[in-house]
């Protein structure tokens, strides 16, 4: 897969801003004086669906209906983010959405996407085992299967990048959350678009370390996933074409637990009064990890949800267990 060039996400944005103004980008001082240095953060929290995965849905269907090839019916497979996406795009277009969550799921999150008209559809423990009785039910249905990696959804969502590079040209270093990749994918599109000089950081949840070890092994690996808290990047497997452009556009990734996300959630709360859920505080975590690193630097990065469910946002805030949970 070749990155979506300036003109792709440009016009990406036009699909993307008829239904949502671009998110903001601040510059929060109690956060810079944790961090010790300069942090801006960019607020996907703050789209319709509680985060940055909608642009990339957008694009998506839009593009699809365009083109003349609207199915009747999708299907995906999702830990709540993208579902919600898939979910709003494919009733803006008036297309039945089917989206299969593991057991277990973010019952918010559920909720959410049964709002927006799906068909909800619970298999497996984790991610992977949902994302291929998906892929069944697309064969067996005739549905067409959206992917959670994809060009158009990478030129939807690098348009919140695009926003935050040119709001703030000359942040030196941008940590990004990874999930399956369309992310990061497209925070390495607006750089290249903008001749951007950022230096951009993946980061994975310690318990879900696939595209760590990948990206180590510059070859795809599996990695067995525990995350309490970051379902969001809560993946066992990476996409190919996402990780031949990782290792080619990411200088490093970072690895942080469950219980330095809980204390970048808690600490973006009492900074900013901004709800994150795990996978979106994950790139804060990353930060103040490496914060002894960062003297100097302008730093970046993205709040990419805020769909955590209230009793494990309260648990964040307030449980000693959390905190000592190993």
């Amino acid at each position: 897969m070749i990155l979506p060039t300036r003109e792709e996400i440009e016009e990406a944005g036009k699909i993307v801003y008829k239904v949502m103004a671009p998110t903001a980008q601040y510059c929060w001082p109690l956060l810079c004086q944790r961090l010790g240095t300069e942090i801006w953060l960019k607020h996907e929290n703050h789209t319709p669906v509680g985060a940055f995965k909608i642009r990339g849905g957008l694009v998506y269907f839009e593009v699809l209906s365009k083109s003349g090839r609207l199915p009747k019916g999708v299907i995906s497979a999702t830990r709540g983010n993208h579902g919600q996406s898939v979910g709003l795009a494919a009733n803006m277009q008036g297309i039945a959405a089917k989206i299969v969550v593991p057991r277990g799921n973010s019952t918010e999150k559920n909720a959410a996407m049964k709002v927006l008209g799906v068909d909800l559809i619970e298999h497996g423990e984790h991610f992977q085992e949902a994302r291929e009785h998906a892929g069944k039910l697309a064969e067996e249905l005739s549905l067409l299967m959206v992917p959670s990696f994809h060009p158009l959804l990478v030129a939807g969502v690098a348009t919140y990048s695009l926003e935050l590079l040119t709001a703030v040209p000359d942040l030196d270093l941008i940590y990004v959350p990874i999930g399956l990749g369309s992310g990061i994918c497209g925070m390495m599109s607006a750089r290249e678009a903008l001749g951007h000089k950022a230096i951009i950081v993946g980061v994975v949840s310690a318990h879900a370390r696939a595209y760590a070890k990948s990206f180590a092994a510059k070859i795809p690996m599996e990695s067995p996933v525990s995350t309490h808290l970051a379902d969001g990047v809560a993946c066992s497997t990476t996409d190919p074409e996402a990780l031949e452009l990782i290792l080619d556009g990411v200088e490093r990734i970072v690895e942080v637990t469950d219980l330095e996300i809980a204390e970048a959630m808690r600490t973006i709360f009492e900074c900013t009064h901004n709800v994150s859920e795990g996978a979106g505080a994950a790139g804060f975590a990353a930060a103040m990890k490496e914060k002894d690193k960062l003297g100097g630097l302008k730093v970046g990065t993205v709040i990419s949800g805020g769909n955590v469910d209230r009793d494990v946002f309260s648990e964040v805030l307030a449980s000693k267990e959390l905190r000592d949970r190993p």
